[in-house]
């Protein structure tokens, strides 16, 4: 995957594939966390006596929040090293779950699922910045990466599926703070004190606005940002919601919806590290567009109220989108210099994220308002656009290249 630069050597205790094994292992234990939400929420709906659109509008302050942690983590792990920022969101993480599980009331359980989000959006960037100090293919560490979150959607469901009917939704979420506790241990033992890329920066001149600007200056930039917030604008609408939508529009078992979400990140978990590796052999754009259009298709039959085994077959092609986000990831990296990678990575992140969070809420209220049907339509809509988006900038450069 990649020969270790010399920097790298530094912080890691054994091999590169050692620390990749270690951030898969905590990128799994902060996403159970927030996966698992969306399979407890029509319990948690009927419990509190809320409506969808105030579920979205929770589940909107946590990616706000979790978009608004990812430039301070990026610019904190370029001025303090990455590994201090990584524990410190995996020990907010385990308060985070603690409060959650123990919440009396909607309003503390929602701002509880804010602090998890920043807690979560802290831990991204310093670790895929160490990453990227470590391997060559920046691509294939990503998508290798992100094996974690997706096993986690994987798990969550399914371990959700059998919690729920015997213990509640409670002992369910409070499992994600056991794990967080684990895996803090873990990454204190196997992963040395990371070497800052800028110890002698000061905060003012990291967070300088035309250090910001310069890396927003960029086509390239500003692309990739608009391509990914669109898809992270479907994505985590689909994380919140999916289980909802099976069993109230499609006509599946809670039970059931719960099995094929798991399927939707076990289908991902396989992609997200092979989409980062053919990217990097066949380029980022032509690798999105198979993705984008298998993705549409399946949001498309989703929102047309598909039951059975298309709908269940209808899962598994929207999965597919989220092969994109390493692709995308990769792209932004690709016009980054080694010492814009925590800052403008951070910034990247904070933008997207911040737009694709409203996507809970604006799904949440087509829902009660209008109708599942609308609801993922508008989300079919937004990979369209993408596919679009990214068929144009294809075709560009291949005209210009010949």
């Amino acid at each position: 995957m990649g020969r270790i630069q010399g920097t790298a050597r530094e912080s890691i205790r054994g091999s590169p594939l050692q620390l990749l094994g270690t951030c898969i292992l905590a990128y799994f234990a902060i996403r159970f966390v927030q996966i698992v939400l969306g399979p407890i929420l029509p319990v948690v709906l009927e419990e509190f006596r809320v409506s969808h659109g105030a579920a979205g509008l929770v589940f909107t302050c946590m990616w706000v929040a979790y978009a608004l942690a990812q430039l301070p983590s990026g610019v904190f792990a370029d001025r303090f090293g990455e590994r201090r920022i990584v524990l410190g969101s995996l020990a907010l993480c385990l308060l985070a779950a603690l409060g959650i599980a123990l919440a009396p009331t909607f309003v503390l359980f929602g701002l509880f699922v804010a602090v998890l989000g920043a807690a979560a959006g802290s831990y991204y960037n310093p670790a895929t910045a160490l990453l990227a100090r470590s391997f060559d293919r920046v691509g294939g560490s990503i998508g290798g990466h992100r094996i974690g979150g997706q096993l986690a959607g994987v798990i969550a469901p399914t371990l959700a599926a059998i919690l729920l009917v015997r213990v509640g939704w409670r002992p369910t979420v409070a499992l994600g703070a056991v794990l967080a506790a684990v895996v803090f241990v873990t990454v204190t033992a196997a992963v040395a004190r990371s070497p800052p890329v800028r110890p002698d920066a000061s905060l003012r001149e990291l967070f300088a606005p035309e250090e910001l600007a310069a890396v927003l200056a960029k086509p390239h930039t500003r692309v990739t940002t608009w391509m990914m917030t669109l898809i992270e604008f479907v994505v985590l609408a689909t994380m919140a919601f999916l289980p909802t939508l099976l069993v109230e529009h499609n006509g599946f078992s809670l039970a059931a919806a719960n099995v094929l979400f798991a399927a939707f990140f076990g289908l991902s978990a396989i992609l997200q590290p092979l989409s980062g590796l053919l990217s990097d052999r066949v380029g980022r754009d032509l690798t999105a567009l198979g993705h984008l259009t298998i993705g549409a298709v399946g949001f498309g039959l989703l929102s047309s109220g598909a039951t059975g085994v298309i709908a269940a077959g209808a899962v598994l092609l929207a999965a597919v989108t989220l092969g994109c986000t390493p692709i995308m990831q990769s792209r932004m990296l690709d016009g980054l210099s080694p010492a814009q990678r925590g800052t403008g990575f951070g910034l990247f992140r904070t933008i997207y994220l911040l737009i694709g969070a409203t996507g809970t809420t604006a799904v949440g209220v087509l829902a009660d308002w209008s109708g599942w049907t609308v609801a993922f339509g508008l989300l079919t809509a937004c990979i369209g656009t993408v596919l679009v988006t990214t068929l144009i900038i294809s075709t560009r450069s291949r005209m210009m290249g010949t």
